[in-house]
């Protein structure tokens, strides 16, 4: 193991994370980190610890993230594109969020979509000022702006956020007896076909959103006719028991084909959401739990 890499190794799931909650796609956050260690790798011998190791990989990855955020649109979930429907539009410039593994509470799905409703630059500076908490000095120079521009983005998006409601008072914990029992509902439900189990543990208000698909439905009665629809027979689902996102979910095989993974929205009286992301092909990742 080279110097750089046993100094950069112990940084790789804060960075991930980064990049996570820049981006909004666990695949595209890890490209970011393997971009940073490539760059901080060759310039790891004029680097002479003129600022901290950390500073100096969050400033890489920040940039990184940056130009990969400026190169295509938003990231959204189905709700944060237009009004529930059967047949919600899809708009080319918008790119869905993907699930990450792990139990990171601080990479909830409502945190992390509320961060894509801002500018990229703003985004940086509110995650590395708020959440990795680097004076705003730092900042500044891992931004190439001043301590003004810092502070004035950092206003804008505090700002900004303080008008996204995400409702996270009443979030129950993926690993509380209660988010066990509902994933368990849940889970059960799917698997005997069990339409009116399954939209029990529902919330009067509770939404789904498919993604890829960019649909989504408010409503209970919504939600079950989608769920009366996918259920099939007794025996067509098979679920495994994941946490993503730090939230409960569920791994789904379709007649023994992996078809994707649902991450729950568990409060204290019922399931207020159930995000699907179908498509989704490294199955083990989720399997193993975190994926830092």
């Amino acid at each position: 193991m080279t110097d750089f890499e046993r100094v950069a190794a112990p940084l790789r799931g804060e960075l991930l994370a980064h990049g996570y909650r820049m981006l909004g796609s666990w695949h595209e956050a890890e490209d970011a980190v393997q971009e940073t260690f490539l760059r901080g790798w060759r310039a790891w011998d004029a680097f002479e610890d003129r600022s901290s190791v950390r500073t100096w990989l969050h400033r890489i990855v920040t940039n990184v993230c940056l130009n990969a955020a400026r190169d295509r649109g938003r990231r959204a979930l189905p709700s944060g594109i237009g009004a529930p429907s059967e047949n919600q539009g899809v708009l080319p410039a918008e790119a869905s969020i993907e699930p990450f593994p792990g139990d990171r509470a601080d990479l909830r799905l409502a945190l992390v979509a509320a961060m894509q409703t801002l500018p990229p630059s703003q985004r940086a500076v509110l995650l590395l000022r708020d959440v990795l908490a680097f004076p705003a000095a730092e900042v500044a120079e891992m931004m190439g702006t001043s301590v003004a521009a810092v502070k004035s983005s950092l206003q804008r998006a505090r700002a900004r956020l303080a008008d996204v409601d995400l409702g996270l008072d009443d979030v129950v914990e993926p690993s509380s007896p209660q988010a066990r029992r509902l994933l368990d509902a849940y889970v059960t439900a799917f698997e005997m076909a069990d339409v009116t189990a399954l939209t029990t543990v529902l919330r009067a208000d509770a939404t789904l959103e498919l993604v890829p698909d960019r649909t989504w439905f408010a409503g209970k009665a919504d939600c079950a006719g989608v769920f009366a629809a996918a259920v099939g027979s007794p025996g067509d689902w098979r679920m495994d028991r994941v946490v993503v996102n730090g939230q409960p979910g569920a791994l789904a095989y379709l007649r023994g084909q992996p078809f994707g993974v649902a991450v729950l929205d568990v409060r204290r009286d019922g399931i207020a959401g159930v995000t699907v992301f179908g498509g989704i092909a490294d199955s083990e990742a989720f399997r193993g739990g975190d994926a830092q």
